[in-house]
């Protein structure tokens, strides 16, 4: 019986992703049709399926797993502070400079919840009808990051600054709950551990940082497919940080998330976090959703009269609770992106489900409180996705043309520049010599500078794009610069090099640190070789209709999938894959990975779209 439920499980997990894309159902979350789905299959309605130990236990796995991709998710990055005033440039242009981070937000939304969340418990004390204070402030001021996170990939918006934002205040909306779910068991609960010995969580996640951060980068130099050494070192993480975790008296969960901001620290490759998202989400973590609602045992819950009170009483206080992150959100984005961001962080499943558990051991909630709670939730799952799928639009900030900056104002980066600027990218050009600032401004935006140096540029503002172009004649000038930037956080770096012998003695160097170098010599006698060896070349490069485009996939529709399954596979033609370095010649059954660079020909019109949906990152 075990199997048959087991399996039944496993069947309606394959189906609902496919039902949702037959009948178009955007609306809804995948995790949230989940656990409606296995209301329907469980007790509350059919009957097919029954919790077992087995099903129970990979349940357990699932949220375990699902914790620890949810630390993965974190971006470190922006808790990095770069510069602490404004530049010129900046200030010139200080209507378009977001005045608050999305740690900043993050930070006083949830502050906003937590003071909610004390007076709303505050409230049920005194009403009578929910007399744990601690308890209660616990419960409404926890957020389903694993749902959160769901609705904001099928969205794309990981990457972008109201993702962010939204992703870090559900990241505080699990850990602060976690470790408050940490500390009331340690002093209401009869066999929990001394508090102090909570600290050993995080030394030994510590330990374990400092212990693989020098050998990851050989793990993943020697890993292959019959080894998976990252993977091996993933589950390692997870077993380790639970099992620690369990023994000082703390949640799973809390290990489990531990583990995962362990790896992010690690900086796993891009594959190993594709692999890590298969397993889960691919098998365990929809038994969890599913497992979820098949024990919510509809027909005996509804038959309590007190239920049925608390239900829509504990729903209002799950999504008044998040409401002062509205006027939080309304200081960087537009009125209704704010609401459907609180909207969104009014969902709630995951911590109650963990709280409820550790309340019911300790016996401090009844069963009819307990079932009004996860039916709330529940509640909070459906309607909050709807409200923020109808009221979410693109932000102005997330519509801005790519920033290329180039440095050297010369016949070699002018013409490049006045492209450009046709297309779906902001140019600016710097010189430090007067005569080219003379030749040149008025065909370009150039801005004439004092100087080269790597702290002038970066106090104005040169290093804030998205690609530096380093077209400047001095070799060495442009490879200092090259390492300046890269420090500085620039996401791609080009660099000329005219003197062989500088790009000798420091190609390699700037290879591994992924800047891309080219040669204008090299460069005109790879031309005239593919002249000479495929005329049509010339043809192409003329061609008035079609154009060479080059793009980094980085949208993960797209990877795991053979070219000849792309939804666009007749509009383009792809000539090359890069991977790794290495050229790849590509055919129909050629799979695109995460992190290729396509090098493709297509319609000028209709490849600026693809290209850009190719390098929407998500």
């Amino acid at each position: 019986m075990d199997q048959v439920s087991l399996v039944i499980i496993l069947l309606a997990a394959l189906l609902i992703p496919l039902i949702m894309a037959k009948f178009k159902i955007n609306s809804l979350p995948t995790a949230v049709m989940e656990i409606i789905v296995g209301i329907v299959i469980g007790p509350s309605v059919f009957n097919f399926v029954n919790t077992s130990d087995l099903i129970s236990q990979l349940s357990t796995i699932g949220v375990i797993v699902l914790l620890f991709l949810s630390g993965l998710e974190i971006d470190f990055s922006l808790f990095k502070k770069r510069r602490t005033a404004l530049t010129p440039l900046e200030q010139k242009n200080a209507v378009n400079t977001p005045k608050y981070s999305p740690v900043r937000l993050s930070v006083y939304a949830y502050s906003t919840i937590i003071v909610l969340s004390l007076l709303l418990a505050a409230a049920f004390k005194v009403s009578g009808l929910f007399s744990d204070f601690w308890l209660a402030a616990i419960l409404f001021g926890t957020i389903s990051l694993g749902i959160v996170i769901a609705a904001l990939k099928e969205q794309e918006l990981l990457s972008k600054a109201f993702g962010q934002t939204i992703l870090l205040i559900s990241v505080f909306g699990e850990l602060v709950p976690m470790m408050g779910l940490t500390l009331y068991a340690s002093v209401y609960g009869s066999n929990s551990q001394s508090l102090w010995l909570l600290l050993l969580i995080l030394a030994v996640a510590a330990l374990l940082l400092l212990r693989f951060k020098p050998f990851f980068r050989f793990y993943q130099n020697i890993n292959k497919s019959t080894t998976q050494l990252d993977i091996r070192l993933a589950f390692f993480l997870i077993v380790t940080m639970v099992t620690v975790a369990e023994s000082v008296g703390a949640e799973n969960i809390l290990g489990a998330f531990v583990a995962g901001i362990v790896l992010k620290l690690l900086n796993p490759s891009e594959t190993t976090r594709e692999r890590l998202d298969a397993i889960g989400y691919g098998f365990f973590i929809p038994i969890f959703f599913i497992t979820t609602g098949v024990d919510l045992n509809l027909r005996t819950l509804l038959t309590s009269g007190k239920t049925l009170l608390l239900i829509p009483l504990f729903f209002l206080a799950y999504m008044v609770a998040k409401i002062g992150g509205y006027w939080v959100l309304k200081l960087r984005f537009k009125q209704a992106n704010a609401l459907a961001g609180t909207a969104l962080t009014a969902t709630t499943m995951t911590m109650v489900l963990a709280v409820l558990r550790v309340a019911k051991s300790m016996k401090t909630i009844t069963s009819d409180q307990s079932g009004a709670f996860l039916l709330a939730a529940l509640l909070t799952c459906v309607i909050s996705p709807l409200i923020f799928n109808k009221f979410y639009s693109a932000e102005k900030e997330d519509l801005v043309k790519t920033a290329v900056h180039f440095i050297g104002a010369n016949l070699s980066t002018v013409p490049v520049a006045q492209q450009l600027r046709k297309g779906w990218y902001d140019v600016s050009m710097y010189t430090n010599h007067p005569e080219n600032y003379q030749t040149y401004h008025a065909q370009v935006p150039v801005t004439l500078m004092e100087n080269f140096t790597a702290q002038y540029l970066q106090d104005h503002g040169v290093f804030d794009t998205d690609i530096l172009v380093l077209g400047h004649i001095d070799a060495e000038r442009n490879y200092e610069l090259a390492k300046a930037a890269k420090a500085y956080g620039v996401r791609r770096i080009i660099v000329r090099f005219e003197d062989r012998n500088v790009l000798n003695e420091h190609e390699d160097e700037l290879r591994e640190l992924g800047v891309e170098v080219y040669n204008t010599p090299e460069a005109n006698i790879t031309l005239l070789r593919a002249l000479i060896e495929s005329p049509s070349t010339l043809l192409l490069l003329n061609d008035t209709e079609n154009s060479i485009y080059e793009v980094r996939v980085l949208n993960h529709l797209y990877t795991d999938v053979q070219i000849k399954n792309l939804q666009f596979a007749q509009d383009i033609t792809i000539s090359q894959v890069i991977r790794n370095r290495k050229l790849i010649a590509p055919n129909g059954n050629t799979t695109i990975m995460y992190g290729d660079r396509l090098i493709f020909t297509g319609n000028k019109q209709t490849a600026a779209q693809i290209r850009q949906a190719l390098a929407t990152a998500n």
